[in-house]
């Protein structure tokens, strides 16, 4: 049986007689079809109509799509997004991840919850609000930030909360900063670029040298231009792409990764809300190029901007014909589905993506298979970021050369950094690979913050590494951070001064990783959370001696021993801090 309605697909139950669930009856009818493949969307709208997902609404959503009542529970309690049982009407979800955190994120919550008289987690006696302690929304520019509701506050005040339980506020756009802008070119005007705009400023020009071309010659072009990933493990796109084109398989599937959810990245939340149609273009070349004619976008939950600008622009593109059967009269199918993921950061782990479309519990499994062989269904599948998906119309309209005549040798081309923290500037910076991080530090974003001094840098997010002041002058390229034992990662630079505790920081970190460990192997489930413990001791004044060996060998385990990249990349920032600061980890005296 095909995996792409389930192996568990059975005869649905007869119909209910409750006539509570015909609204839902009707608002799946479409999705009813498609089986397991669509419990997140049938979910979504569930949620959406009743407000939370009780036993009678869920019982309905797996008659309907024919999944066991027990998956659709574990789908629902797997999922942050997912509520089981009531909850306000209004949900604010209050970021206090680093960027947020070192912003007033705390207090910000604080006061929220204060105001509302209960503690996070809970619903105000009216049944009007819910406040959550959410992780990184990807606003780190705009730090504090919260969703109301859904919609997003940044710069939120602790002092102004009536305002900010209403929705009341700054609301964030994109702050945009470059030289020689490709990626966000037609970003920075704070709303969706339409697609008549995408077309008339050179948009689509890629796509159209490529059908003219042989699949193989575009993946020539794509290897030959040193494309790599933009994810964090910069793996060769070309080399990607032959993979998947060379696999056997009738059908095959090009994926963008668009669950951007590591903390201090906010690169692909500006691109998909203000330039949608550069991803898509990406798209269709990647799937021109491996002959796949299905397309799935996996958006972050909390990324309902994001979701909304895709659904327009698909729409549009249809509208265009540049999807569909017959896309500007080459002969060439593809279409594309667009998914809303449900709060849950392993699902940027690629197999995770796959098992959270089919819709299972984001799971990671062990490599090899890779997806080039055994991806989405099973399929040979490629799988790309947005930021890697943008590079690729540029590529194909002005070729492989002019590419590789940016940046450096071994890293052509730009690239977005997300810079945040106590920073005189926060925001998207594009640039070519190879400047300093002095300039883009010093020189494009202001330096720190008023007259404080530059204590560390974070580089790559949570699963990234520190730097110190005397490393200003790296070369932002993935030769230059490698030889100066830093990630690129995804591009996040958090820029904190002297006036921080690194504790409180390395607290920050460690209570999300603790968060949002899937569980499924222990390491990583056990480490987590005895690293959070003993990092909460440390910014409590509280450690043990013996705790930073502890620390130390708990991460190695982690690193060694875990399935997938969370649990792998876990302990990356405590294990260079205690390189760098072994100082912070001295047992306090009582």
């Amino acid at each position: 049986m095909s995996d792409y309605v389930g192996s568990e697909t059975t005869a649905p139950d007869p119909p209910q007689s409750n006539p509570d669930l015909d609204p839902l009856r009707l608002a799946l009818r479409e999705l009813a079809p498609q089986g397991r493949t669509a419990l997140l969307p049938a979910l979504h709208a569930a949620q959406a109509l009743y407000g939370h997902l009780p036993e009678p609404v869920a019982a309905e959503v797996g008659r309907l799509l024919h999944v066991p009542l027990a998956d659709v529970h574990g789908v629902i309690e797997f999922y942050s997004l997912f509520y089981p049982q009531p909850v306000g009407k209004t949900i604010l979800h209050v970021c206090t991840d680093p960027s947020c955190e070192m912003a007033g994120g705390e207090q910000v919550l604080e006061a929220v919850c204060r105001r509302l008289g209960i503690h996070p987690g809970e619903t105000s006696a009216d049944d009007a609000f819910t406040v959550e302690r959410a992780p990184c929304l990807g606003l780190c520019e705009h730090a504090p930030a919260l969703l109301v509701g859904g919609a997003p506050i940044g710069r939120a005040d602790p002092e102004q909360v009536d305002q900010l339980i209403l929705g009341q506020g700054y609301r964030p756009e994109g702050l945009i900063y470059g030289e020689g802008r490709i990626l966000t070119a037609n970003c920075g005007k704070g709303r969706r670029t339409t697609l008549d705009e995408y077309v008339a400023r050179g948009g689509y020009r890629g796509l159209q040298a490529v059908l003219g071309k042989s699949p193989e010659a575009v993946i020539a072009e794509i290897k030959a231009s040193g494309l790599v990933g933009r994810g964090g493990a910069a793996f060769p796109t070309g080399l990607k792409w032959e993979g998947a084109a060379q696999a056997p398989g009738e059908t095959k599937y090009v994926v963008c990764n668009a669950d951007e959810s590591e903390p201090g990245t906010f690169k692909d939340r500006v691109l998909l809300e203000e330039d949608p149609q550069r991803t898509l273009e990406g798209m269709l070349i990647a799937a021109y190029a491996i002959d796949a004619s299905t397309g799935y976008i996996y958006v972050r939950g909390e990324y309902p901007q994001a979701y909304q600008a895709l659904q327009a622009a698909l729409a549009e593109a249809r509208q265009g014909g540049y999807l569909g059967a017959d896309i500007l009269g080459s002969g060439f199918a593809f279409e594309v589905v667009l998914r809303l993921g449900a709060g849950s950061y392993i699902c940027g782990e690629e197999t995770a993506l796959f098992e959270s479309i089919k819709g299972k519990r984001g799971f990671p499994r062990v490599k090899p298979p890779f997806p080039t062989t055994q991806g989405l269904f099973g399929q040979p599948t490629v799988i790309n970021n947005v930021e890697t998906l943008c590079n690729v119309p540029y590529i194909l309209e002005h070729g492989a050369e002019a590419y590789r005549s940016i940046g450096t040798q071994k890293s052509p081309g730009t690239k977005l950094f997300c810079l945040s923290g106590d920073v005189a500037r926060p925001g998207l910076y594009e640039v070519p690979f190879g400047v300093s991080l002095r300039h883009l530090l010093e020189g494009m974003a202001g330096g720190v913050r008023g007259r404080h001094m530059l204590q560390a840098i974070l580089f790559g997010g949570a699963a990234g590494a520190f730097a110190t002041p005397d490393q200003l002058d790296v070369e932002m390229s993935f030769e230059g951070l490698r030889l100066a034992g830093l990630p690129l990662g995804s591009g996040v630079v958090l820029v904190i001064d002297e006036s921080r505790d690194l504790r409180q920081v390395l607290r920050g970190l460690g209570r999300f990783f603790a968060h949002e460990s899937c569980g499924k192997c222990y390491p990583c489930q056990l480490g987590t959370q005895r690293q959070y413990e003993i990092l909460q001791r440390l910014a409590d004044g509280a450690s043990l001696p013996g705790d930073a060996q502890r620390l130390a060998d708990v991460g190695w385990t982690m690193s060694d021993a875990s399935i997938c990249g969370l649990g792998q990349t876990a302990a990356s920032a405590t294990l260079s801090a205690l390189k760098l600061w072994p100082e912070l980890f001295e047992a306090q005296k009582s």
